[in-house]
């Protein structure tokens, strides 16, 4: 019996020593097993993240090269609208092509053109394709007198009586210029008077839109309609066809280069991605139809991007992921080192970590696609509520300028929209001022039932004033409180709120409540209406930018009014009434302790 007892502890030993030797080298195993198939599956989620945010960067970047050609086109326009105002004046009309009075008038347009647009000449010229006014800027040299038929531009509205966007062309100066000309023509008699015109250097043009000059990063070329390079980072490309034997060397000869400018010289946007000497480039392309004429344009538009500067922004999010989730792979391992038998559900909870990772990167693209249609949609109310006031200004300031005679019926519309004009600007500073943390505030001590009246009461002029069918009440009891604040901030806040309500609320008989009152150590303020309430969609996000479900209106004013009260250490909150009718919005401001009301 001890001999087999022996022989039974014998065995029991070197099973135990094999168990234990099975045990690490499963342990072992598994681990590098573990290791492989991390990285094997890591290296598939990360190809698959670069394809999708190189998508995303392809997609924004035609985003970009599309606003930036509506906005080349809209200021060229502008130019083309300003210089068809001097056409149809007075003094031009009557054939008065020089002068005392032409100069003043040239000069009010050459300082409005410089404002938005890069101009270093602005010339008269009279039916013989004669110079008779050259206005530039100061130490230039003007020509005057000068026979200038010698130019197509020039041809080109003699021939056709049209407004001219010429081609590029190099001046006696050696600096590259398009021009856009417009005809002078009699209304009366219908004869060709001259023409007016404006000379643009496109290196200075351009590079307001953008980067021109450092080819290693990312930046903008054009062409004009015959695909001469109006401008690029390579000086030397400039004034050189991009089909011409010169540019092609550059280009090394680039089929799927060359197949994307001739779409785009054909009206058509696009996109493509491909290698020269320099690297691998993204490059998108968008044509500038100033006429509208698609399949014609003026000029096209180009934004090259390396995509080593894709990749290096990709690299930068993905390697921050990288740390996270190693650091987190080699706590996970040492555990399972040490407690083998808890493996499994540490499989579990790897998998769940990246399944989060995972989750967490589709929630900040989800969130990213958000703010870019926020934007977007913000760039496009924006931009109509920008022009709206700014073809008014213009269209009557042209008019008044043409009929002084009837100043007073165009003074007030140029004052009603410079005003509405100025308040847009203001909330897009003020905007600007809260994401730079640069809103400051300017207390004082004031009596805020007197702001809430005077905002109040001006609401009501302009309702009064109003040429619709408007009876909407306001109603507020005054109650003398005394503030430590900011009062034009305070009364911006207070506007903003009564202007929505009123906005939101029937005109016919509609009430709006305001409401002042003071609770402890701070002060509450309520806009109550009865208009239609906050929609359930736009409630969780209305005090965030660019949130407006209005027909007008930037949706900035709550974005604003809370950014405001915060400033102050105060609350901004708003809720639908409980009887269904209307909404509140509501603030705080905290009030000094040893404030008492008097």
């Amino acid at each position: 019996m001890q001999k087999w007892a022996r022989k039974l502890g014998i065995t029991s030993t070197l099973f135990s020593r094999h168990a234990k030797e099975i045990g690490i080298i499963s342990t072992t195993l598994i681990i590098i097993i573990s290791y492989s198939l991390f990285f094997y599956l890591q290296n598939i989620t990360e190809d698959n993240i670069k394809k999708s945010l190189f998508e995303q960067q392809r997609n924004r970047q035609m985003e970009s090269s599309k606003a930036m050609a509506e906005h080349i086109t809209a200021n060229l326009q502008s130019v083309m609208y300003i210089l068809q105002g001097l056409a149809d004046s007075t003094y031009l009309q009557q054939g008065e092509l020089s002068g005392d009075r032409i100069d003043g008038l040239m000069r009010d347009r050459f300082n409005q053109i410089n404002a938005t647009t890069k101009v270093d000449g602005l010339f008269i010229a009279d039916n013989d394709d004669i110079t008779t006014y050259h206005l530039v800027p100061e130490g230039q040299r003007s020509f005057v007198n000068i026979d200038i038929s010698f130019r197509d531009y020039v041809q080109k509205t003699h021939d056709t009586l049209r407004p001219v966007f010429s081609n590029g062309y190099l001046g006696i100066d050696d600096v590259y210029r398009i021009a856009i000309t417009y005809p002078i023509i009699n209304k009366e008699s219908g004869q060709y008077v001259g023409m007016v015109g404006v000379h643009i250097p496109t290196i200075d043009f351009f590079s307001r839109y953008g980067n021109i000059y450092n080819i290693k990063s990312q930046y903008l070329a054009a062409l004009d309609r015959t695909a001469t390079h109006l401008t690029h980072s390579n000086a030397q490309l400039i004034d050189k066809n991009f089909f011409g034997e010169y540019t092609q060397n550059f280009t090394r000869h680039n089929k799927d280069l060359n197949n994307l400018v001739k779409s785009v010289l054909s009206g058509k946007s696009g996109d493509v991605v491909y290698t020269i000497g320099l690297g691998e480039r993204l490059t998108t392309g968008y044509p500038i139809s100033i006429y509208g004429e698609e399949e014609n344009p003026t000029y096209v538009v180009f934004i090259v991007t390396p995509t080593s500067q894709i990749y290096s922004q990709i690299e930068d999010i993905l390697f921050t992921q990288r740390i996270e989730t190693f650091s987190l792979l080699a706590i996970t391992t040492a555990a399972a080192i040490i407690l083998i038998i808890f493996l499994t559900k540490w499989n579990s909870n790897l998998d769940s970590e990246v399944k989060r990772r995972t989750g967490e990167l589709e929630s900040a693209n989800k969130q990213l696609r958000v703010h870019d249609k926020m934007q977007k949609e913000f760039i496009n109310i924006a931009a109509h509520e920008l022009r709206t006031p700014t073809q008014a200004i213009t269209g009557y300031s042209e008019l008044l300028a043409t009929e002084p005679e009837n100043g007073r019926m165009y003074v007030n519309p140029i004052l009603r929209n410079s005003k509405r004009l100025q308040r847009l600007s203001e909330d897009i500073l003020d905007v600007t001022r809260i994401e730079s943390q640069s809103l400051k505030l300017s207390k004082e001590e004031f009596d805020l039932s007197d702001v809430i009246l005077s905002i109040i009461g001006d609401y009501r002029s302009l309702l009064f004033d109003s040429e619709e069918n408007i009876s909407l009440n306001i109603v507020y009891e005054p109650k003398s409180i005394t503030l430590n604040a900011d009062k034009e901030r305070v009364s911006q806040v207070i506007s903003n709120l009564l202007s929505n309500a009123i906005k939101f609320t029937t005109k016919e008989k509609g009430t709006i409540y305001v409401v002042a009152d003071r609770k402890s150590f701070e002060t509450i303020v309520r806009v109550k209406d009865t208009g239609q309430g906050i929609d359930a969609e736009i409630l969780p996000k209305l005090f965030t930018k660019f949130t407006t479900k209005s027909s007008s209106g930037t949706g900035l004013g709550l974005f604003i009014s809370k950014s405001i009260i915060e400033a102050h250490g105060g609350r901004i909150w708003a809720e639908n009434n409980s009887d269904g009718i209307g909404a509140t919005f509501s603030f705080t401001l905290p009030t000094s302790q040893n404030k008492e009301q008097e």
